[in-house]
């Protein structure tokens, strides 16, 4: 196999692949990608078996079609060290090389034959379209909430994504908070009138939104009994299944709460900031303290002091309300709406979950702390 092609472009393909490679495993091969050269066309591909990912550049000057396997990481640094607007790559039986104006790399050859293969989409099942751009607020507004530590409940460490007539749902709880955003989607082929739920890696929604670029592009999403696949115009990503029961998350929300205000969501997540200086590092917490037209944020701790802060609310007229929230709980949510002018924040009292909305398509729940 050899080619030449534009070193940013490359770079970034191969950024993409590694990304979907084993960080740990019994299998070298996996912790590579594998590159096929062929017409003007490089496809590379990573898998750790549980996800995979085929991304395809177009341009490509091919000398000699083949495939190769590479190491990303090693292949990586040497491709952000060069300056070169163009490389080149050969790979041969033994070793492959990569040409560069200052000199050359050689790195030790692989077996292309026993690399995993990675499925392509079958349309003629059922599938469904979705706006990139949509897609990318979906994922934005709850992957920050699926449960990253250690955990036995493998269901919340994945995504929900449930497709039912014109809705996609996508919905991520750690089982403190609940993060759920609907977006429309065009559904192909026989709709399940009891729809579609599928618990989706966070790894693979991570590599999903890292391939999401044009908002008008429109993303095909197949979900199987045990595998999902979703296309973007050059990549094909295939995950298998996160096993488990989802929480009851319909049960979970409430329809509405008694206490209802609209809140300004860049003022507030700068209030909570400047709040959070002053949390001790073990407890994580700022006490709110809603009145007739304001709310003041506090947050003290033995070694770090203490700080207050002040919001005006000045359509609130409701009831004093005291609760307590994990800072990062509440900054994760407002990074994520960045943009939006106003939330509309539910509570009851200090001791049930607070919910903030943006219309139907958008809701988070949050569980306060203990007083």
């Amino acid at each position: 196999m050899l080619f030449t092609l534009k070193r940013d472009a490359l770079l970034n393909a191969v950024k993409i692949a590694g990304a979907a490679a084993a960080a740990r495993t019994t299998k070298p091969i996996l912790s590579s990608i594998k590159a096929v050269a062929q017409d003007d066309q490089l496809i590379l591909m990573g898998t750790d078996n549980e996800v995979g990912i085929r991304y395809e550049l177009r341009g490509v000057k091919v000398g000699r079609a083949g495939a190769a396997i590479l190491p990303p990481m090693r292949l990586a640094s040497i491709l952000q060290e060069t300056s070169d607007e163009e490389v080149t790559l050969n790979a041969g039986p033994e070793v492959t090389t990569i040409r560069l104006s200052s000199g050359r790399f050689e790195l030790p050859a692989g077996t292309p034959e026993d690399f995993p293969e990675i499925p392509g989409i079958d349309e003629t099942k059922n599938w469904h379209e979705i706006a990139a751009g949509v897609l990318k607020t979906m994922l934005k507004r709850t992957a920050f909430a699926v449960e990253k530590r250690e955990s036995t409940r493998f269901a919340v460490t994945g995504v929900l994504w449930e497709a039912e007539a014109g809705v996609a749902r996508l919905v991520a709880t750690d089982t403190r908070r609940l993060a759920l955003c609907e977006g429309v989607a065009v559904v192909h082929g026989e709709t399940d009138p009891k729809g579609q739920s599928h618990l989706i890696p966070l790894k693979t929604i991570q590599l999903l939104e890292r391939n999401l670029h044009d908002d008008g592009e429109l993303i095909k999403v197949v979900l199987n009994s045990n595998d999902a696949l979703f296309q973007t115009e050059r990549a094909i990503i295939h995950t298998k299944l996160v096993e488990g029961r989802f929480p009851p998350y319909r049960s979970i929300i409430p329809k509405s709460l008694a206490i209802k205000l609209n809140i300004g969501a860049s003022e507030l997540l700068s209030r909570v900031r400047q709040a959070a200086i002053m949390a001790d590092v073990e407890t994580r917490r700022v006490d709110f303290e809603f009145v007739p037209g304001s709310v003041t944020l506090t947050a003290k701790g033995a070694e770090t002091g203490s700080g207050e802060v002040k919001m005006e609310l000045p359509d609130y007229n409701g009831p004093t309300v005291r609760i307590a929230f994990d800072p990062n709980y509440l900054t994760d949510m407002l990074r994520a709406v960045d943009g939006e002018p106003t939330l509309t924040l539910e509570l009851t009292d200090g001791k049930m979950p607070a919910v903030f909305r943006l219309g139907t398509q958008y809701t988070y729940l949050v569980m306060p702390l203990a007083s």
